[in-house]
């Protein structure tokens, strides 16, 4: 027989839970542990802590759920008193291997918390052998104890706001991170107004001051919200999405050079434009040796593509590069796009001259942490392809 040190280290618990016995119960195929708090722990409130008087004997013997040992399943099995609490009334006793409500260790919580953000749920419920709504449950139970021992709003400064989607169909939840930790923040479920304001309710005014700068994706209704709950932040726009414009301007000067080889009937030469896209997407150092002929062959045959090209690459050398060098290097790509007289139709469309700082260029300082982050000062509408004076 083992020594209740060993069985401690087994099945997860502290010098404050005294083991009585250990069963193998072949009906069940279970390990039951038949245990008790020091006395020390007793006559606790299961929520406050606070001592309280004996109430009863509540439902007698209770079984908590233990991590596995191997393939066969482990339980703890105490007695479950209730005690007296002056705030709470009759409640169950605190015990101090597991939450209070909770059916399962503060070890199972938190192996099965711990498998959720590597797993997606249902695995995780196979896996431990528990229901789908148990791991919820379970969840909700260690963020809970998570946010009492530390407050996740603590000390934000820069922020990204961001909508991911879930599942099939129109599912979408809103994600905050921490820039400086790169942590998760917040979630919401939902893409609008609404949900964006329910985490700066749970930040509050005060808090919200503090936050100095916001990255999105440009979507009007976060930048609408950030404008009216956190006035001092200036909003920022992602290097993904930054990159992705560009890129989408790239691709609209390619089927406008590809229209007009269709009008004029050359065909054999709009025939090539179509096969170049992939080349003119990707990244130089990605591409294959068909596609680098592909753009070799628009450096030859057509300036204006290749130049939106270059336009492109460049951008995202700059997002690339670290501190003032970015901003030297993003001044000269200013002039060049300024220069390059390539005129996009949903451009002229926008108001074409963007904000400008006082030397004369986009105010888009870097931001060290994200990388890939860069400011505006006064953010306009999203710009679906190349922002020329």
């Amino acid at each position: 027989m083992l020594g209740a040190s060993v069985w401690r280290r087994i099945v997860g618990v502290d010098k404050a839970t005294v083991i009585e016995a250990v069963e193998v119960t072949e009906e069940e195929d279970a390990v039951v542990v038949s245990v008790r708090p020091r006395r020390a722990t007793k006559r606790r409130c299961g929520r406050c802590g606070v001592r309280a008087p004996d109430y009863d004997q509540g439902e007698g013997r209770r079984r908590w759920r233990a991590l596995d040992l191997g393939v066969v399943r482990c339980y703890l099995e105490p007695d479950s008193p209730r005690v007296h609490c002056p705030t709470h009334g009759p409640t169950v006793a605190q015990v101090p291997w597991a939450r209070h409500g909770a059916g399962h260790t503060y070890d199972f919580d938190d192996q099965v918390a711990w498998l959720v953000t590597h797993s997606p749920k249902q695995t995780v419920a196979e896996l431990m052998r528990v229901a789908g709504r148990s791991v919820g449950s379970i969840i909700a139970r260690v963020v809970a104890d998570g946010r009492a021992a530390h407050d996740p709003f603590e000390g934000l400064v820069r922020i990204g706001i961001d909508e991911i989607s879930y599942k099939r169909g129109q599912n979408y939840l809103v994600v905050v991170v921490d820039h400086d930790s790169g942590r998760l923040v917040w979630v919401g479920i939902g893409r609008e107004k609404k949900t964006l304001e329910g985490f700066f309710d749970l930040l509050g005014e005060e808090r919200s001051k503090k936050i100095r700068v916001v990255s999105a994706d440009g979507a009007t209704w976060i930048e609408d919200v950030v404008r009216a709950r956190a006035k001092n932040a200036t909003i920022c726009t992602d290097a993904f999405h930054v990159v992705k414009w560009a890129s989408d301007a790239l691709d609209e000067v390619r089927r406008e050079v590809w229209n007009q080889a269709r009008r004029k009937g050359m065909r054999a030469y709009a025939k090539e434009l179509k096969g170049c896209r992939f080349a003119l997407w990707k990244n130089p150092e990605d591409l294959t040796a068909r596609q680098e002929q592909k753009l070799s062959w628009i450096r030859k045959e057509n300036a204006t593509l290749y130049r939106a090209y270059l336009l492109k690459e460049q951008l995202r050398t700059i997002i690339a590069t670290k501190r003032i060098a970015s901003l030297t290097m993003l001044d000269t790509w200013l002039a060049w796009a300024a220069r390059s007289r390539i005129c996009l139709r949903r451009a002229r469309e926008e108001d074409p001259s963007p904000p400008r700082d006082h030397r004369g260029g986009v105010d888009a300082r870097p931001v060290e942490r994200p990388d890939r982050v860069h400011e505006r000062e006064a953010p306009g509408p999203p710009p679906h392809g190349l922002r020329l004076p």
